[in-house]
């Protein structure tokens, strides 16, 4: 039997010829990100360096998913994964696209929902191609449990943000210039009333040693609020648009228009094995 295990191995030469497409893109990006650490290394920016190591690592998580859970990835799947990677870590992070493009997180966080809502529904579609699995689950079905599981995926994101931000002082949850603000902290008493103050222009902070200094940023400063509520409805968008898709998708047996969504869905891979593998006995 050890012959046909063998056989089921593929050589990376055959992969590259099979997946052309996703193995160009993903030399061409790991080509780019040693680039950049090997430049963070001689800076001495050794935070952006550990970033690059961490792209590096996450570049062959599907790669990893594929052999262990057996499962094919289709290639546009896979190219969206490496680009998705590439442009949160790499020009996200380190070239600082988060802040120059302000709706760069907001793109992102559409194409994660949509990521993560493709991801579950094929999960629940190759549970329901298994025949050990009693439950067979309808059209719609699919697509409520695609739809929870990306909105889960962007919750348990944002928690881990919000604890980067406590627990080591970063800012994963960019901050919001307000110009007016309403909360019931600025009403008198014990009441439920909100009181606003509007046209805000800056912000003076005062510190325990009664040092006082002007935040110049032309508001209020809000910390992360909006911007959490900003990746989660974006998420909710993708994540909608892609299990509504995919229901359209499933009830049409994956014919029609919807067809092509099978190339963003992945799929379990099936043994095979020739007849002269089943009789290859030998140890």
């Amino acid at each position: 039997m050890r012959r046909s295990r063998n056989k089921e191995r593929k050589s990376l030469q055959e992969q590259i010829k099979e997946r052309k497409g996703a193995a160009l893109v993903y030399f061409v990006l790991r080509l780019l990100v040693v680039a950049v650490m090997v430049r963070c290394a001689l800076v001495g920016d050794y935070e952006s360096l550990f970033l690059c190591i961490l792209t590096l690592i996450l570049f062959t998580v599907p790669t990893m998913l594929e052999r262990r859970l057996r499962i094919d990835i289709p290639d546009a799947l896979e190219i969206i994964i490496l680009l998705f990677i590439y442009a949160a870590e790499i020009l996200g992070e380190i070239r600082s696209f988060y802040i120059y493009f302000p709706n760069w997180d907001t793109v992102l966080h559409t194409i994660n929902g949509f990521l993560a809502a493709a991801i579950g529904f094929a999960l629940v579609d190759i549970l329901n191609e298994e025949e050990s699995f009693s439950m067979r689950l309808s059209p719609v079905t699919m697509a409520i449990v695609a739809f929870c599981f990306s909105m889960t995926i962007g919750i348990v994101w944002e928690f881990f943000e919000f604890a980067m931000d406590h627990f080591f002082a970063l800012d994963m949850q960019k901050d919001t210039i307000l110009h007016g603000i309403n909360s019931v902290k600025l009403s008198p008493g014990i009441t439920t009333i909100p009181t606003g103050i509007q046209n805000i222009t800056d912000v003076i902070v005062v510190t325990g040693d009664g040092s006082q200094q002007a935040l110049g940023l032309g508001g209020y400063l809000d910390i992360g609020l909006y911007d959490t509520m900003m990746d989660l409805l974006v998420n909710f968008i993708g994540a909608f648009v892609f299990s509504t898709l995919g229901y359209f998708y499933v009830r049409a047996r994956g014919a029609g228009r919807f067809k092509r969504l099978k190339n963003l869905l992945p799929t379990k891979v099936r043994q095979t094995l020739h007849l002269d593998d089943e009789e290859d006995t030998t140890p």
